[in-house]
């Protein structure tokens, strides 16, 4: 979980290293410069790339994304550089959210 260009390496290290990322959470898509271009989050950037499933909640609360999230069993949830989670995001994966 992450959005800014600060949390790309701590994804490509786990990426790198053989870690099975099976998903990246990041803030949705907004427009920025002068013609207001849409534009994904350096996280989403590096995802896409990688072909990992990009998830982009509005609100972390919201019952399809947290039932989505759950379907991609995850073991442990990563953290860097995104919003604070709510109590029923960092208690679903069995190992814990870091």
């Amino acid at each position: 979980m992450g959005t800014p260009e600060f949390a790309v390496p701590s994804l490509e290290i786990l990426v790198e290293n053989g870690y099975q990322v099976v998903a990246v959470i990041t803030a949705p898509d907004k427009p920025a410069g002068r013609g207001r271009k849409i534009t994904h989050s350096p996280v989403k950037k590096y995802a896409l790339e990688k072909q990992i499933p990009v998830l982009q909640p509005i609100n972390l609360k919201a019952t399809e994304f947290t039932k989505e999230l759950k379907s991609y069993h995850a073991d442990l949830q990563v953290v860097v550089a995104f919003r604070m989670l709510p109590e029923i995001v960092w208690k679903m994966p069995s190992r814990g959210t870091s």
